[in-house]
């Protein structure tokens, strides 16, 4: 009841605008049902319509909240980044030099997501880095390396920093299926003096073994019960047919959302080529070390080289998922789409070091692109990449509304742990790392790719992505600069994905399955931003504050 002057009006009943009748509080969701016909916001359709809107992104709209009936802990963000391979997480890292090497594909995939191997290395250094992300983590380990009783302890040291992991099984002649007469640890061979001793002067022979044919289950009940680092799996006559790793099964109670195929337990690994007749060597280079997925790594997906590049892996390399792009039309993707990609990555000139829209006048915002594209795509079933334009968990969760099933990041994680390169100080005295775009003139230079052999400086990865192999004069589409560090990606990734969570718990919306789905039926309501509104969205009013965005 309401008050006058403080005191009790028992018999008065005042609204608050006049002329209107006030109604029973307790019918308010039904009228709100039979008497408001239009719903707050706008449905996905309008708000991205370009003839009235313009082209928009990210920090043009918002997301209007729903209803909370779970906690946010319950959100599942399982999500396909292929037609074939699904991941845990949607979060993807970018193939580029100063963000994706094996030590960011590997720690991206044991969170739940995929990083992208860059290409500006020569063919070798990538396979190389693809194998250390496939043999970081087994369930049987089909092809261990295995060391003959002539090889010794320096050789067996060498080993240890070459592949990181140092038990090795000794056989009577150094292969896969024969004999099994012992086995080397870093504990075996860390103080022995003299390295041209053979490891048989000092592995262990005390082993305890399972049979071939045993369940991964099983086999993983025995070694949990030992105390050894590995358990060798042996046939009747003792010959050496695979192994199982101790640590492996530590990776999984700490790791469990790791992105791995079902059959070898071992860790999805993606990575990125040209387009050019010397990439299906490269290519073939990859596959023979265990590529999953290869990434065709272009600034205009919709190209004849990349159509014919699609056609050649899927004739080729039937196994091999291909993700096309990049792209921002669906006249764009729908040339891809024929030419048989598994997904696409969807964005030009939207990423923090790239310069393209400024330069060439060529693009398109961000948001636009995901969403035409997208929806065009998810009519053939292909899953979509938002590849660009992420600058914080707000931005992740409007790419995956829009409707792309993954999003790629550059410039969020070039500053972490696990990317390349080193840290340096600042003039102003902050901690950061290099970071460039692969269209700037720094990485289009670079060398690498080559190893300095002849005609080294026109198959490098920059030129190759934005078509100026054969220019005289570069020009840049990216630039070079730096980013401030984040500290690690078991620290920052796992900080995004609660985020993301979040948001979903606000939206009303239990999976990324449902918030697609709520998008497209129109339940989940947008609203424009004006300039004055992404001001108040921000921090304003403060003398000074400390954004500290994680603990």
């Amino acid at each position: 009841m309401p008050l006058t002057n403080g005191d009790l009006a028992a018999t008065t009943k005042t609204p608050l605008a006049a002329g209107q009748e006030l109604l029973d509080h307790t019918t308010a969701v039904d009228f709100l049902a039979n008497e408001y016909k239009h719903q707050d916001g706008l449905d996905i359709q309008t708000l991205l319509d370009s003839k009235t809107h313009g082209g928009l992104t990210y920090n043009d709209f918002l997301v209007l909240p729903g209803y909370i009936g779970f906690p946010a802990s319950d959100v599942a963000l399982d999500t396909p980044v292929t037609k074939r391979i699904s991941l845990k997480t949607p979060l993807l890292s970018s193939p580029m030099d100063t963000v994706t090497e094996h030590s960011m594909a590997i720690h991206m995939a044991l969170l739940g997501g995929l990083g992208v191997i860059h290409h500006n290395c020569s063919a070798e250094d990538q396979a190389e880095m693809v194998r250390k992300v496939k043999r970081f983590e087994n369930g049987f380990i089909l092809d261990p390396v295995v060391l003959s009783p002539e090889t010794t302890v320096g050789e067996a040291k060498q080993l240890k920093e070459k592949w990181g992991f140092g038990g090795f099984p000794v056989t009577e002649n150094g292969t896969l299926r024969s004999k099994l007469i012992g086995m080397i640890t870093t504990r075996d061979i860390q103080f022995h003096p003299d390295l041209n001793d053979p490891v048989t002067s000092v592995m262990s022979t005390d082993l305890v073994t399972a049979p071939s044919g045993t369940t991964l289950t099983e086999a993983n009940a025995v070694l949990s019960k030992s105390k050894k680092g590995k358990l060798p799996i042996v046939d009747s006559d003792h010959n050496i047919v695979s192994l199982l790793s101790r640590s492996d099964l530590m990776k999984n109670l700490h790791y469990p959302l790791a992105s791995k195929l079902p059959h070898s337990k071992q860790l999805i690994c993606a990575a990125a080529i040209g387009t050019r007749p010397e990439d299906k060597q490269r290519l073939q280079t990859l596959a023979d070390a265990g590529l999953d997925i290869v990434v065709l790594d272009s600034s205009q997906g919709n190209s004849i080289f990349q159509i014919e590049m699609i056609k050649f892996i899927k004739d080729n390399y039937p196994g091999l998922d291909v993700i096309g792009g990049n792209v921002v039309t669906v006249a764009q993707a729908a040339n891809l789409i024929a030419a048989g990609v598994d997904g696409l990555r969807i964005g030009m000139g939207s990423g923090s070091a790239c310069i393209t829209q400024e330069v060439m006048a060529v693009g398109r915002p961000q948001a636009a692109s995901v969403f035409n594209v997208s929806s065009f795509a998810a009519r053939f079933g292909v899953p979509c990449i938002a590849d660009g334009g992420i600058q914080n968990v707000g931005h992740i969760v409007k790419g995956l509304a829009l409707g792309a099933s993954t999003v790629m990041m550059g410039g969020l994680l070039a500053g972490t742990t696990e990317s390349p390169g080193n840290y340096f100080v600042s003039h102003e005295g902050k901690l950061v790392k290099a970071y460039r775009g692969m269209g700037s003139i720094d990485a289009m230079e670079d060398k690498k790719a080559g190893s300095g052999a002849k005609g080294a400086i026109k198959s490098d990865a920059g030129k190759a992505r934005y078509f100026s192999e054969g220019d005289r004069l570069l020009v840049a589409q990216g630039v070079s600069g730096s980013v401030l560090d984040r500290g690690s990606v078991t620290k920052f990734v796992p900080y995004l994905l609660a985020g993301l969570q979040h948001s979903l718990q606000d939206i009303g919306m239990k999976s990324l399955k449902a918030l697609r789905e709520g998008v497209l039926k129109g339940d989940v309501r947008f609203e424009l931003r004006t300039v004055s509104a992404q001001a108040e969205g921000n921090v304003h009013g403060l003398h000074s504050f400390d954004k500290k965005l994680y603990s």
